[in-house]
């Protein structure tokens, strides 16, 4: 099958190259505007109690949303001193006459004491924006930004809005500076790797293409629905990672097919019929791996699955079609402009050594990777869920900067309260109901601040950060009250939409698993045409899945790694980070299984000896496995040096379970179980075998094969 695609793309190969290039022309042009047309948010529930509230309060009272807070500060004059107050309350005068302020309060109006710090050297205003939704809001801010400074004093803008501005700037920047990191890296790895400087480039420019179609994929897709902007940071990560396994794949099987006399379209041939292989069964687990996200109703993790799934395709595509229409033309010359490595020639007889003392020692191998893996995922057993907050940001970030001074330095500062609606009730009915919430021993205090007709907005306060124990608790205790008779009451606010998550993301993720262990495992029935391995691979990356969750909660949660990642730890772990880890790492270890089991599976068609076979596959794919997640770690590290906290944790956790997939899982535990479980590996039903038969990823069966088969 594959190998009749290769000989089509060698005969057409101008034609791909030719399309290549009006993808690539139509991604630097059109594509790259994707950053203009995806959203930020979308950590919330659409159906859940706290968005419901939201939208209800918005309807029945106005928005009464928080969209800025504006911090005026200064080390020498009080906010009573002239100095600070007629900058100050000239510059909120100004704010109201312009069109996109939908109302300022500040303490020059209201006199509230909450509004002044302890020290009397600092005040905060309160600015709501007019404006659809959070994207409109934050251009909105962005245009009014400058009018927001008071000459004088010093000025730092928080707030939601403010929130989502700075991050998606820091995303954008995050982007540019992993870029700047791992290119130049890359390209000398890569040279090191493949011995030679037209080899090297190939899988770069493949990974460019990736990235390119990625946006195109994912504009068209922002024009359907909502995306959120940290879609761009998956697709450049996962595109240019993936492009360059893949590439590093396929430019090997080439290179190996030439060295042993082949002609260049044969070669092309095999190695789509072999590597080729590996990488649409690659492309397509991993592809149905992101696409579990989709079930669920957050913004932002449909949208990592939407950006993921669009740059793996385009790198599989590329990879079957571009890049062997590019070894079509190059043929030898691949191996043109070579660098001699001395140590290259060492490395085949390493694997080798490895391999025999595998295939002759597998129950030690076995049990001491286990142990390890083990251990490495104990901390995973203290994990600690809470919602992200402005802490996510650098330290120096306004946004984080004024909600912690505000929280620290004002009496009752609250940057987050509980706002409950009380729907279908007198003014009356709604302040009783106010009077026994501010009773509850889980508050601090609770007030009417808006009401129209039958509706009063109720605010809670709370001791703590909003991602504590002590709002979560105000917030259920609050919701196990009765409403008052004939009314309704919902309660909102972020503590309640990140116990709303919580409960969300709980309710989807068995599915999310069942769909990634279905699709691994009728993909690889059908790569391989047994049982017992798709069942082992789907165990091999819960245990390598397990080994990283561990080391993010021990690096994170617990902040081990804060002062070598530079990042605040938060004493939790946002859940939507390790669900999206979860789907990306899926794939990955996946990968890397595909790659393994495709050349045990070449050498078992054609001797029909699992013991020779596992160590012939580990023996050939075991430099080029490491390669690959070398490549893949250089190209993640690049993210980890950015400023969003679960950017780093995120990529941190690639790069330890690439570590221990590699290393660990594919070079030892695979091999040692395989060679443990013998002619088990290959078995499947009568009627399954016939099956794949009929229907499996494969080539023509080898005489050997069938022979050890019908023994």
């Amino acid at each position: 099958m594959l190998a009749s695609w290769g000989r089509a793309v060698v005969r057409y190969r101008w034609t791909a190259l030719g399309a290549a290039l009006v993808l690539a022309v139509v991604g630097l042009t059109w594509g790259t505007g994707v950053f203009g047309a995806l959203t930020g948010g979308g950590f919330d529930d659409p159906d859940s109690e706290s968005t419901r509230a939201h939208t209800r309060i918005t309807q029945e009272l106005g928005d009464q949303d928080v969209d800025l807070l504006v911090l005026y500060s200064s080390a020498e004059y009080t906010v009573d001193d002239p100095e600070f107050r007629q900058p100050v309350t000239a510059t909120l005068d100004a704010l109201r006459q312009r069109p996109e302020v939908a109302g300022v309060a500040s303490y020059y109006g209201a006199q509230d004491p909450a509004l002044v710090s302890t020290d009397r050297h600092a005040t905060y205003a309160v600015v709501r924006l007019r404006a659809d939704g959070p994207d409109g809001k934050v251009d909105a801010y962005e245009k009014l930004e400058q009018a927001l400074h008071a000459p004088g004093v010093t000025t730092q803008v928080g707030g939601n809005i403010a929130f989502l501005s700075q991050a998606n700037e820091q995303s954008k920047k995050d982007i540019e500076r992993a870029e700047l990191i791992s290119m130049p890296i890359l390209l000398v790895l890569l040279v090191i790797i493949f011995g030679g400087l037209v080899a090297a480039a190939t899988p770069l420019l493949i990974g460019g293409l990736a990235i390119l179609g990625g946006f195109v994929v994912t504009r068209l897709i922002a024009m359907a629905t909502d995306v959120s902007i940290f879609a761009i940071n998956v697709i450049t990560l996962i595109g240019l990672g993936l492009a360059i396994d893949y590439s590093l794949f396929i430019v090997s099987r080439f290179r190996e097919e030439l060295a042993a006399g082949h002609d260049r379209a044969p070669a092309i041939a095999r190695t789509m019929a072999t590597a080729g292989r590996t990488v649409l069964a690659s492309g397509l687990i991993i592809i149905l791996a992101l696409g579990s996200l989709l079930i669920f109703p957050q913004a932002f993790l449909r949208s990592m699955g939407f950006g993921g799934m669009a740059a793996v395709f385009v790198a599989m595509l590329a990879s079957l079609t571009v890049l062997p229409a590019l070894l079509a033309v190059l043929g030898p010359r691949i191996n043109a402009w070579p660098i001699p490595v001395p140590w290259r020639r060492r490395d085949r007889g390493g694997w080798a050594r490895l391999a025999r003392s595998v295939m002759r020692r597998p129950i030690p191998y076995a049990v001491g990777v286990v142990a390890v893996l083990a251990l490495l995922a104990v901390p995973f057993t203290q994990v600690r869920w809470g919602g992200f907050d402005e802490r996510a940001l650098p330290a120096d970030a306004s946004a984080r900067v004024v909600n912690e001074r505000i929280a620290a330095d004002f009496t009752g500062g609250m940057v987050a309260p509980i706002g409950v609606l009380v729907s279908g009730a007198s003014v009356e009915q709604a302040q009783q109901f106010a009077d026994q919430i501010a009773r509850l021993p889980q508050v601090t205090g609770a007030r009417i601040v808006a009401s129209r007709g039958q509706s009063s907005l109720v605010q809670v306060t709370y001791p703590g950060e909003p991602t504590g124990d002590e709002a979560a608790a105000a917030v259920r205790a609050i919701r196990e009250l009765p409403a008052p008779p004939g009314s309704e009451v919902l309660v909102g606010g972020r503590t309640a939409a990140d116990l709303d998550l919580l409960h969300s993301l709980g309710t989807r993720l068995p599915w999310m698993a069942l769909i990634m262990a279905s699709a691994t495992l009728v993909l690889l029935f059908l790569a391989f045409g047994s049982v017992v391995l798709p069942v082992k691979a789907v165990l091999m990356n819960v245990v390598s899945i397990g080994a990283s969750f561990g080391a993010v909660v021990w690096g994170f949660q617990e902040g081990h790694l804060a002062g070598l990642l530079d990042f605040t730890p938060t004493g939790f772990i946002e859940p939507t980070n390790l669900i999206l880890m979860l789907a990306v790492l899926f794939g990955l270890s996946t990968d890397y299984e595909v790659f393994l089991l495709s050349r045990v599976r070449e050498e078992w068609d054609r001797t029909g000896d699992n013991t020779a076979s596992v160590a012939a596959g580990l023996q050939r794919t075991g430099r080029i496995i490491t390669a690959a997640a070398l490549l893949l770690m250089v190209v993640v590290a690049g993210f980890t040096a950015g400023g969003i906290a679960f950017i780093k944790l995120i990529g941190t956790g690639q790069i330890v379970a690439l570590v221990v997939d590699a290393a660990l899982v594919r070079a030892l535990l695979v091999p040692a179980t395989m060679r443990l479980l013998g002619r088990w590996n290959w078995w499947a039903p009568g009627r399954l075998g016939r099956v794949y038969r009929r229907y499996g990823i494969r080539e023509e069966p080898a005489p050997a094969r069938e022979m050890a088969e019908a023994r």
